[in-house]
C-alpha cells in the first residue's frame, strides 16, 4: 500500500520546516537586538539591501530550481545531466556578476548614498554568488527526498549566521552599524557553499547543450514571472527612498515597517515550509489518477491552518509586540494586514501550480505583472500620504488580484475541483474568530484576560475547521490517493 500522500507531505514539510523554523525563530529573536542596538535609520538600510538581494537572487538563479524538478522527473531525461547543466549555467552567470560588482563597487556605493562602504556591495555580490549555486544543490536534495540532509545544511548555515551576528554585536569592539547583519549572512553563505563541495564533486559535472537549452526554455519564463513576483514582495522597500511621506526620514520609516513585518514572520514561515515540500510533491503526483482532487484537498487543509496561524498571532499580539524596541512599536498596526497578505500569497502558490504542471509558464508572467502593477500603483499614489500603511495594503491588494486571476485562468486551462464554498466557510470562521478577538481587545482590560478568551476562540476555530475538513469527499480522495 502506498504511503498516505498527506502524511508524506506533512512529514517532509516538518523536516524542511525545522531549518526554516530555526532560521525564522533566530531571525525573530534578533529583532529585539536589531531594534535596540540599531537606530530606525540603520535598520532601514539593512532592509534596503536585503530587498536588493531578494530581487537579484531571482534573476541569477534563472528559475532553474523548478526547471530541475520538471526535467529530472521527465521520462528520457538524465537527472545528472539536468543538475550538471543547471549548476554550470548558474555558476558562469554568477561569476560574471561577482566580477562586475567587485570592479564597480565604489561608484555603485556612492550612487546609492553609501560612499565609503564599497565592501557592502562586495558582500552582497558574494552572497548572491554563493546562494545561487547552493540553490540548485538544495533543489537536488529536495528532488531526492533528502530532507534530513537539507535541514542539516540549512541549520549549519543558520547557526553560522547567528554566531557571526553575536560576535559582531557583542564582542567586536566597534559601535554596531548596518554592515554587521549583511556581513554575517556573507560568512554563512560561504561556509554553506564549502560544505556542498563533496556533492559537487560526486555529481561529476558534464555539459549537455540540448538539456541546458530545454531547461532554459522552460525556466526563463518562470524567472521572468518570478522577477515581478519578488519585486512585488520587495518593491515597496525600494520605493521608500522616493515616495515616503518624509523624504528626509525614509530610512526610519522603512526600519519601522520592516520591524512590524517581522511580527508576521510566522505565517511566512509556514508558507515557506509548505512550498519546500509541496512543489516536488505536486510534480510527482501529477501522473496519479486523482491528482487534481488531491490538490484541492491540500488547498483546504492549507487554508484552514493559515487561518489558525493568523488568529494565533493576532490573539497574542500584546505579548509578541514586546519583541520590538520601543521606538519600533508604532508600526504594529500593519501586522494583521501583512498576515492576511501572506496567507493570500500561500493560497496563490496552490492555485498557481496549474501553469507549472501544464507547462504554460508564460501565463505566469502576465499574472505577476498584474500584481506588480497594483503594488506599484498603490505605493506611488498612497505612500506619500500614508507611508508604510500604503505598503501593507499594497501587498494585500496585489496578492488578491493575482489570486483571482490565477484561479480563473487555472479553471480554464487546468481545472482543479476546488471546493470554493468550503474554502469560503473556512474564511468566514476565521473572520468571526477575528471579530471576537478584536471585541476582546476593546472590552477586556487585563492582558491575561484577553489572551485567555482568545485561546478559547482559537480552539473553537480549530475544532470547527477540523470537523469541516472531515467531509466524505475529502476522505474518499485521500483514501484513493493512499491505495
Amino acid at each position: 500500500m502506498a504511503k498516505n500522500p498527506l502524511k508524506q507531505l506533512a512529514g517532509e514539510t516538518a523536516i524542511y520546516g525545522f531549518s526554516s523554523i530555526l532560521a525564522r525563530v533566530l531571525n525573530f529573536l534578533f529583532v529585539p537586538i536589531y531594534t535596540r542596538m540599531l537606530t530606525q535609520v540603520q535598520y532601514g538600510v539593512v532592509t534596503e539591501f536585503m530587498a536588493y538581494i531578494a530581487i537579484l537572487q531571482v534573476v541569477l538563479v534563472l528559475g532553474l530550481e523548478t526547471g530541475c524538478f520538471r526535467f529530472a522527473n521527465k521520462e528520457g531525461e538524465d537527472p545528472r545531466k539536468v543538475y550538471s547543466g543547471a549548476l554550470l549555467t548558474v555558476f558562469g552567470l554568477n561569476l560574471a556578476f561577482l566580477a562586475c560588482m567587485v570592479a564597480f563597487s565604489e561608484p555603485i556605493s556612492a550612487a546609492l548614498g553609501y560612499e565609503g562602504y564599497r565592501s557592502l556591495i562586495i558582500y552582497v555580490a558574494a552572497i548572491l554568488f554563493c546562494d545561487s549555486i547552493t540553490a540548485i544543490l538544495f533543489a537536488k536534495l529536495r528532488q531526492e527526498h533528502k530532507a534530513v540532509k537539507f535541514a542539516v545544511l540549512k541549520t549549519v548555515k543558520i547557526l553560522t549566521e547567528t554566531g557571526a551576528n553575536l560576535i559582531l554585536f557583542f564582542v567586536y569592539p566597534a559601535r554596531p552599524d548596518f554592515t554587521y547583519p549583511i556581513f554575517a549572512i556573507f560568512v554563512s553563505c560561504v561556509l554553506c557553499l564549502v560544505l556542498f563541495v563533496p556533492d559537487i564533486l560526486r555529481l561529476k559535472l558534464t555539459w549537455d547543450g540540448g538539456v541546458v537549452k530545454r531547461l532554459l526554455v522552460y525556466s526563463i519564463p518562470l524567472m521572468i514571472a518570478g522577477l515581478p513576483g519578488v519585486a512585488n514582495d520587495f518593491l515597496d522597500r525600494v520605493l521608500f527612498r522616493y515616495f515616503d511621506t518624509s523624504s528626509e526620514a525614509w530610512r526610519a520609516s522603512l526600519g519601522v515597517y520592516q520591524a512590524a513585518v517581522k511580527l508576521a514572520v510566522i505565517m511566512n514561515l509556514f508558507i515557506q515550509m509548505f512550498r519546500y515540500a509541496a512543489e516536488p510533491f505536486f510534480f510527482q503526483r501529477a501522473r496519479d489518477k486523482n491528482s487534481r482532487e488531491l490538490y484541492a484537498v491540500v488547498m483546504e487543509y492549507f487554508t484552514a491552518f493559515c487561518g489558525l496561524v493568523f488568529l494565533g498571532v493576532i490573539g497574542y499580539i500584546d505579548l509578541i509586540s514586546l519583541f520590538l524596541g520601543r521606538d519600533f512599536r508604532v508600526g504594529v498596526g500593519v501586522v494583521p494586514i501583512m498576515l492576511l497578505s501572506y496567507m493570500l500569497l500561500g493560497m496563490l502558490f496552490n492555485v498557481s501550480m496549474w501553469y507549472k504542471l501544464s507547462g504554460k509558464t508564460n501565463m505566469a508572467i502576465w499574472i505577476t505583472l498584474a500584481g506588480l502593477a497594483v503594488t506599484t500603483l498603490v505605493n506611488i499614489v498612497f505612500m506619500p500620504r500614508y507611508s508604510y500603511w500604503a505598503s501593507a495594503y499594497g501587498h494585500l491588494a496585489s496578492y488578491l488580484v493575482m489570486f483571482i486571476l490565477s484561479a480563473a485562468l487555472g479553471a480554464k486551462y487546468y481545472p482543479i475541483p476546488y471546493k470554493w464554498a468550503r474554502l469560503g466557510l473556512i474564511a468566514l470562521l476565521m473572520g468571526v474568530a477575528y471579530a471576537g478577538i478584536r471585541l476582546c481587545d476593546s472590552f477586556i482590560d487585563p492582558v491575561w484576560g484577553r489572551m485567555a478568551v482568545n485561546t478559547v476562540l482559537l480552539g473553537v476555530y480549530g475544532l470547527a475547521c477540523w470537523k469541516l475538513l472531515q467531509s466524505p469527499w475529502n476522505r474518499s480522495v485521500l483514501k484513493g490517493a493512499t491505495n
